[in-house]
């Protein structure tokens, strides 16, 4: 593993957002293995306030902020959610001059819009739910009306632009779509209503090297309930089941690490990235994409990569490489 003792990158964790815990715990993660990897590390912490912290806490201004980021060679945000992940992270880092490992504004933001994200993978013949999009504005006999559009049900209802399933309903009753919109609306302005896919959830995670090369982790199967949604507190609480590698056909993998590459390249991704699968009986249809994915131990990102030889010391630093090559 090559020497990055002479590197100081700065890890940044937080954000002004409801995934602010989940992140801090990401940049955790990321920083413990960047330092027992031997490279020096500047942690920074952006407040639910969106206001700017060091390491100990103490409050720093923005140019502050600019000028410790400004001092290290890469940054290395865990910013999960909006204001982060968004690709608002990733356009300061860009104007400041500072390498970012992960992705760039475009691929950041087209990603975090669930329903942008649909229209990139349809284009590329990429199957998704029946979806409609409600927009802030529609009272609901104006969300019964877009729904009628749909099979169904069961719908699934979320926020476009929310993360970690905040916001996200499973309504089995027509009556329950107007309170369901109006509960994924406290998480996001527009929100999606697609039809429930059955099938088995599946998360392929990839990253393009130093040299050009796409490395992918091992395919991850989510094992849920019949009829259920991998929520919040499954991801978050210890209880999540992940089977790593998942069973799949060698046609069912070609096909999610076919349309997981195809997706990593139209949008315009870098670092690594995660996309998540329904595996049905009719093909692969595709639930969501994560540019900024969880990287705790326990995240799917880090267990994938495991399971192909790549613990999460050399994942990070392959990632840093990749950065600083770019």
């Amino acid at each position: 593993m090559p020497d990055h003792s002479h590197l100081r990158v700065a890890v940044i964790g937080g954000g002004a957002n409801d995934e602010h815990d989940v992140s801090l715990a990401s940049a955790a993660a990321a920083e413990r293995a960047l330092r027992a990897g031997g490279t020096a590390t500047v942690a920074l912490t952006v407040g639910r306030d969106g206001s700017w912290h060091a390491a100990d806490g103490t409050p720093l201004s923005a140019a502050a902020a600019v000028a410790a980021i400004t001092a290290c060679d890469a940054a290395f945000p865990l910013l999960h959610g909006d204001h982060g992940e968004d690709g608002a992270v990733a356009g300061l880092l860009d104007m400041i001059g500072v390498p970012v490992v992960g992705s760039p504004v475009r691929a950041g933001a087209l990603a975090a819009d669930k329903w942008v994200t649909k229209l990139v993978a349809e284009a590329l013949g990429i199957a998704t739910a029946p979806g409609v999009l409600v927009r802030r504005t529609a009272d609901d006999r104006e969300v019964d009306v877009a729904v009628r559009a749909l099979p169904g049900p069961p719908w699934v209802v979320k926020p476009t632009s929310a993360g970690s399933s905040n916001g996200v309903t499973v309504v089995r009753r027509s009556a329950g779509v107007a309170a369901a919109v109006r509960h994924a609306r406290a998480a996001g302005d527009a929100v999606l209503v697609e039809s429930f896919v059955s099938g088995r959830e599946v998360d392929v995670a990839l990253f393009r090297d130093a040299t050009g090369t796409l490395r992918t982790g091992a395919p991850l199967e989510v094992v849920v309930a019949a009829d259920h949604v991998f929520d919040r507190e499954q991801k978050y609480d210890g209880t999540a089941d992940f089977r790593v590698p998942a069973r799949l056909s060698t046609a069912e993998q070609a096909a999610v690490t076919g349309a997981a590459v195809a997706l990593y390249d139209a949008l315009g991704c870098a670092g690594v990235a995660r996309f998540d699968f329904f595996v049905t009986d009719d093909g692969v249809v595709l639930n969501e994409v994560n540019t900024t994915p969880g990287f705790t131990e326990r995240s799917q990102v880090p267990l994938v990569f495991a399971a192909v030889g790549l613990d999460q010391v050399a994942l990070v630093d392959a990632l840093l490489r990749a950065a600083t090559a770019r």
